[in-house]
């Protein structure tokens, strides 16, 4: 259930320049947007989300209540595969904004997740389409909140939540306000400058930076090394013990530091 007075709400969520809608259920914000004919910008969130979506078609899950779950659609003056480092930079501007609000230990983790050690906080989805010539971006954002015992459970993985390390915790409403600050300066930044000025803010945030990883690539083979940052193209930089390989899909299946 969603706590009293902590109910999303338009009026509560202030980004100069993003006016805000807030809908109590939709299938997934992202859809909405990328149907949605509004020029933009433009911010949608939802209480609950039947649909919502990961990365690679996996389901984003979330208690009503439990998270902020939002979306932000911006035009953007650039080709989609000029994009291909978008959710890097989103992911600096979401956690730069996470421990402003005092959540000190947010981290980033290759290529799309919020982190505390090797607990999920949060992830990003984005996706974009060309209407009448212009590339449109949609910025899918999950975050924990509340705790949700039965969500590690689903998951089969840790979880972490805001309310574990904001005392007293923020409104769900200040947090989409914040990260959407950030992620708009964010997108506008890296419309005129690439993936190059966040590249070593990302390293700095990333968990397992320098650290010895296992990844499964897209074509389900494997591939180990220690992580080195990241290319131009938003690919993770791994030294392998056949040299730098710069993967560009692909998840972390193990971690370690020896």
């Amino acid at each position: 259930m969603t706590r009293s007075g902590d109910r999303l709400r338009a009026d509560a969520i202030a980004v100069a320049g993003l006016p805000a809608r807030v809908v109590a259920r939709c299938g997934s914000t992202n859809t909405a947007l990328l149907e949605e004919t509004h020029p933009g910008p433009l911010l949608l969130a939802a209480e609950a989300q039947t649909a919502g979506r990961g990365r690679r078609g996996r389901r984003w899950r979330s208690a009503p209540g439990a998270g902020a779950t939002f979306s932000i659609l911006r035009r953007m003056r650039c080709a989609p595969a000029a994009l291909s480092g978008l959710s890097l930079a989103v992911g600096v501007a979401a956690a730069r904004a996470l421990r402003a609000l005092g959540a000190v230990a947010t981290q980033v983790k290759w290529p799309n997740d919020l982190v505390v050690g090797e607990a999920k906080l949060g992830g990003i989805l984005i996706e974009t389409r060309i209407s009448a010539g212009e590339t449109v971006a949609v910025v899918g954002i999950g975050i924990n909140c509340r705790r949700d015992p039965a969500l590690a459970g689903r998951l089969r993985r840790r979880v972490a939540a805001l309310d574990d390390y904001l005392q007293p915790a923020a409104s769900r409403n200040a947090v989409i306000t914040a990260v959407a600050r950030e992620v708009m300066a964010a997108l506008e930044r890296f419309e005129r400058e690439g993936l190059a000025p966040f590249a070593a803010e990302w390293s700095a945030l990333h968990a397992f930076e320098g650290e010895r990883l296992k990844l499964r690539l897209a074509d389900g083979r494997t591939l180990s090394g220690r992580a080195h940052g990241i290319a131009a193209s938003g690919a993770l930089r791994l030294a392998t013990a056949r040299g730098m390989r710069e993967v560009v899909s692909g998840r972390i299946v193990q971690a370690r530091s020896a």
